[in-house]
């Protein structure tokens, strides 16, 4: 049951990319006699202007045409079928959600740092994210180490409370302060997960974005293998500044993953593709609203089926 609601909510979520995707395709294919290069040279700009960026396009255009030269089918259902399977097989290098492991063995706490521009969606994403991780069984606590902006304490303190979590408050306007006295909590007190909040920060903000170094120094030196996750949140409006965000901030921080937020609504879901597509990182989440559980493990045929559908 909870997998039909993800893929309902998913396709509703993604309504309005189709409409600026899937159906300029589809009006592209229906009213042509036959499939030719005309026809291919109207579909790379459609691509192109949905923010799939220009190698995706590229990439996806030729494996079309390679596939198109073997098949009889040129209807314009089957044109999109193609383009469908060729679109998922591109998009499907890099896929993993977070693994959080417990009991013997484990390596905990999992530290994962979590960071983004503001109005990304990130300190909502933490609170999903401790949901998620709570709802599986494990210890989650999270360090609200955003001390520039004033209500992203009141913000997180309450997000923690509908996850059912505990905080680590800002205790000083030193954010590396309240990293350090969360990761000594979580050791003594042996949580599985630590959530780090960071304050959200324009790519081109270089103090900002050195404090960030700062930060990874008091976690590695309590612990040295962390963190285990460095998250980049991105807000699915962003549309082709995802990627620029993408690469600002992987200057300043090692990467191990994406969430991109704010899906459903959105046109420019097609960003999402070209991440996917063209960096060597995986996207672990997508963002589909503002509950709890509006927070889905990234499955690319799953996506990809519901923007076609």
């Amino acid at each position: 049951m909870k997998l039909f609601d993800n893929l309902k909510k998913l396709k509703e979520g993604l309504t309005k990319t189709r409409e600026n995707f899937v159906t300029k395709i589809s009006e592209i294919v229906t009213r042509k006699a036959k499939i030719d290069e005309t026809t291919l040279d109207d579909l790379e700009e459609i691509l192109i202007s949905s923010d799939l960026g220009s190698s995706l396009t590229e990439n996806l255009i030729s494996n079309t045409k390679s596939t198109l030269f073997k098949e009889q089918d040129r209807t314009a259902d089957n044109i999109k079928e193609i383009l469908k399977k060729e679109l998922i097989k591109l998009i499907s290098k890099n896929v993993e959600s977070i693994p959080i492991y417990s009991g013997p063995g484990s390596d905990n706490p999992k530290i994962i740092l979590i960071i983004g521009i503001n109005g990304s969606g990130k300190t909502t994403t933490i609170g999903k994210l401790a949901y998620k991780f709570k709802s599986e069984g494990k210890r989650v606590i999270i360090g609200s180490a955003d001390t520039f902006r004033a209500a992203a304490n009141d913000q997180l303190k309450t997000w923690a409370s509908r996850a059912g979590v505990d905080l680590i408050e800002d205790i000083s306007k030193d954010p590396s302060a309240v990293v350090y006295e969360t990761i000594q909590t979580a050791i003594t007190r042996k949580y599985d997960v630590v959530l780090v909040d960071t304050a959200g920060r324009l790519h081109n903000n270089k103090n900002l974005m050195l404090e960030l170094n700062k930060i990874n120094g008091v976690i590695s030196n309590l612990l040295p293998r962390a963190p285990d996750e460095c998250i980049l949140v991105v807000d699915g409006n962003s549309g082709q500044n995802a990627i620029q965000q993408f690469e600002e901030f992987n200057k300043y921080a090692k990467l191990s993953g994406v969430i991109i937020t704010k899906l459903d609504g959105t046109a420019k879901g097609g960003s999402v593709l070209q991440i996917a597509a063209e960096k060597n990182i995986p996207i672990r989440y997508i963002g589909l609203g503002e509950g709890l559980e509006d927070l889905q493990e990234f499955d690319p045929e799953e996506f990809v089926n519901a923007m076609f559908s």
